[in-house]
């Protein structure tokens, strides 16, 4: 008999790995002690070494379901000569690495409890277990024990403290864990106070308040939702008009995937993303008949609708009720954080009718996940809540502690350490006091948590990105300041999450970012290693009037493409873009474009869609970002296998020549089929010049129809991001390669 220490790190607490041991030690009959630390958790155990491999492959194929372990090592050491099986209290060193658990959806069990009348958690909308529920938005630092969580704010009762201390009950140590007795409660109010409800009649009073067509604000895991019912169509204007949100998609929530289904098609793995423990907000193809007479303004103008399943107790409680879709969207203004607590979703008053509170603090602000299906390949366009924090194995070990903070829009921070980088929720765009302000207590919270204290920051290139100010008040003596390029921390996140060490041809389309010459680039073909990159070819330059006003009026961009193609000639040309000037503003605006006045030079794909779609008559003006890109998907017609004619020359791609020949095929489908394939095209052509994987980063590839063309043209060649975001949620992770290179 030997004494031994096994050290598991990775998501091992928060999700019942204790007690998890604490069973299979007394189904193996061996003595010894479990407790968190701040690298895992640790075991010690008297046994054989025969029996000690057999209790650690146990641990490797039976651990718990919401457990993910990284590594497992064990070593001989003094005898401990233990008389029983404990779990001990937690023990942390100064370094912490234990991982962050993501919260989940409520599981089967606590379901089946929810709504068994005999139970007495019977109807209670805060019901959880060891193994569902609230995680990361309730922790302030970890270890992940409850008085480091905003439930340590709430004493148990008698009965929850013996589920709570039974190491074979599923609800030992739940930190979440709560009943009516002893747990959270509900508060339904007004604008002005809280109505006098008894908790058993709050769910029923909000849904009767929701089917008079009314706007709710409800408290959730991350943050709150604005809630309406999703088939009324006057609350859905009342909504849209309110929040000032006049076009961009709602999500909507559905009491349960047979309810989706008469909304949207859906194949086995989107139902599989759908009722996953993560539920997420998925991107569906809308049905053409819709059973459930959905207003046509929650997804105006596109063929794809945003639906998820409820995730907690009170979501199935409130969906039973009312049973019909309602929209849940962010509780938010367009480009403000989430709202977090009562004073913050206040501000927000003009907007809701009535509040439904509860009296858990959220810790973290976290939102809902937005995934889609493509070609089999699953494609995140925000990586948050079920999801994030993500912990991420290097391919490599840092020299120092490195801090990456992001880009400005769908912002991420990101730490790393030794082997291991921790990404952050999706943040959002840094354009407010109210945002950066939440930016910033993302990162103090990461180096709360962590106990971490960054050697090296590293930071976009652009010098007016909110993320680049943050860094340069960080200009402490013991810190390095980096920067990497915009376009090449897409493509560095891409090599990252594939783990390729050797060269790659990196595709980066999007909307903007800092290029190494002072323009703004987005439609680069980069080929990159650890070290170095070389911009090979790239979207040529054109003109963008106006500046930053060109980002949300695709006429401007397609009228500088028509002067870049024609001229003064453009002022006579008769087209959609054309028309949507008068005929002063026309000469304006070749005066700016011909003199170079506020007309930065840009090789921004994203804007390229802008002015294709402008030119094809279906959209001059955006309220939201990606808004054309999302309408040109419904007009791709699949029998249209033609492209237009470019060129490439010194590494430069000229549209010129598929510009010139829009005009002439005015009919939009034609158009927009035709562009879609010469992207394609363009791809494939300069893809064979290099004899590299291809990986693709930025946000035009959150297009589904340019992503599945190119999947399908062009098969495993192609790395798509799947655990990360193709956008600029990713950008802090590929930012971590600068702090190994240097």
């Amino acid at each position: 008999m030997q004494s031994y220490q096994i050290d598991i790190q990775g998501t091992v607490q928060g999700v019942g790995f204790r007690p998890f041991v604490y069973a299979l030690a007394m189904r193996f009959g061996v003595y010894g002690e479990v407790w968190n630390d701040s690298k895992g958790v640790s075991i010690r155990l008297d046994t054989t070494i025969e029996l000690l491999k057999d209790f650690i492959a146990q641990i490797e194929s039976q651990k718990p379901p919401l457990a993910h372990i990284d590594a497992i090592d064990f070593y001989t050491i003094e005898p401990q000569n233990y008389a029983k099986f404990s779990i001990i209290q937690s023990q942390m060193q100064n370094d912490t690495f234990a991982l962050m658990p993501p919260d989940v959806a409520i599981c089967d069990a606590c379901e089946a409890e929810l709504f068994e009348s005999s139970n007495r958690r019977y109807g209670y909308p805060f019901i959880t277990c060891t193994h569902c529920g609230v995680r990361y938005t309730i922790i302030k630092q970890l270890p992940y024990d409850r008085a480091n969580t905003s439930m340590g704010a709430f004493a148990m009762c008698t009965t929850c403290h013996e589920e709570y201390t039974n190491p074979l009950n599923r609800r030992y140590h739940a930190q979440p864990i709560g009943c009516f007795e002893c747990g959270p409660t509900l508060e339904l109010r007004d604008k002005s106070e809280a109505l006098s409800l008894a908790q058993s009649q709050i769910i029923d009073r909000v849904a009767h308040i929701i089917q008079e067509g009314k706007i709710v604000a409800i408290k959730g895991v991350g943050g709150y939702h604005l809630v309406c019912d999703a088939s009324n169509h006057e609350a859905v204007q009342t909504l849209r008009k309110r929040k000032n949100r006049p076009h961009k998609p709602l999500a909507i929530m559905v009491r349960d995937t047979q309810m989706a289904k008469q909304i949207a098609h859906i194949s086995p793995q989107e139902e599989k993303l759908l009722t996953s423990k993560e539920r997420p907000i998925v991107l569906l193809h809308k049905l053409n008949t819709q059973h459930l007479t959905l207003s046509t303004l929650v997804a105006p103008d596109v063929d794809t609708i945003g639906i998820f399943l409820p995730y907690t107790p009170l979501h199935l409680l409130l969906l039973k009720a009312l049973n019909r879709p309602i929209v849940a969207t962010s509780a938010n203004v367009s480009d403000e954080p989430l709202a977090r607590n009562f004073e913050e979703v206040m501000k927000l008053s003009d907007i809701w009718d009535y509040c439904l509170d509860h009296d858990r603090e959220i810790v973290n602000g976290c939102d809902d996940s937005v995934v889609m299906i493509v070609q089999e390949s699953v494609l995140f366009v925000r990586r948050a809540r079920g999801y994030a924090p993500q912990a991420i194995t290097l391919p490599f070990r840092l020299s120092q502690k490195v801090l990456a903070l992001g880009a400005n829009q769908k912002s991420t921070i990101a730490i790393a350490f030794e082997n291991k980088a921790i990404l952050s929720p999706h943040i959002g765009d840094l354009h407010t006091i109210d945002s950066i302000a939440y930016y910033r207590q993302h990162i103090e919270h990461l180096r709360q948590i962590y106990n971490f204290q960054e050697d090296r920051v590293v930071h976009d290139k652009h010098p007016h990105y909110e993320s680049t100010k943050y860094a340069k008040t960080l200009n402490a003596e013991h810190l390095t300041l980096s920067t990497i390029q915009h376009h090449v921390a897409h493509i560095q996140a891409v090599r990252l999450e594939y783990g390729i060490r050797d060269k790659v041809l990196g595709i980066a389309f999007d909307g903007t970012g800092y290029g190494d010459d002072g323009n703004m680039w987005g439609g680069e073909f980069i080929v990159c290693d650890d070290n170095s990159y070389e911009r090979v070819a790239h979207l040529d330059y054109f003109k963008l009037l106006g500046g930053e006003k060109a980002i949300k009026e695709p006429r401007r961009v397609a009228l500088s493409l028509l002067f870049e193609c024609y001229g003064v000639k453009a002022l006579d040309m008769d087209n959609p873009t054309t028309r949507a000037f008068s005929s002063s503003e026309l000469r304006l605006y070749y005066r700016m474009w011909y003199n170079g006045l506020n007309a930065p030079l840009t090789s921004s794909m994203g804007r390229l869609f802008d002015g294709v779609a402008s030119l094809s008559g279906i959209i001059q003006t955006l309220s939201y970002e990606g808004q054309s890109g999302a309408m040109m998907e419904r007009y791709y017609d699949s029998t249209i296998q033609s492209c237009y004619l470019w060129n490439v020359k010194d590494g430069k791609i000229d549209s010129k020549p598929m510009i010139k020949m829009m005009p002439t095929q005015p009919n939009p489908t034609v158009m927009i089929s035709k562009f879609f394939n010469t992207l394609v095209n363009i791809v494939e052509q300069i893809a064979m010049c290099y004899p590299y994987p291809v990986v693709l980063g930025g946000g035009v590839f959150q297009n589904r129809v340019l992503v599945e063309l190119l999947l399908h043209k062009m098969g495993k060649r192609v790395l798509l991001p799947q655990k990360l975001p193709p956008n600029d949620g990713a950008i802090a992770l590929g930012q971590i390669m600068q702090g190994y290179r240097v």
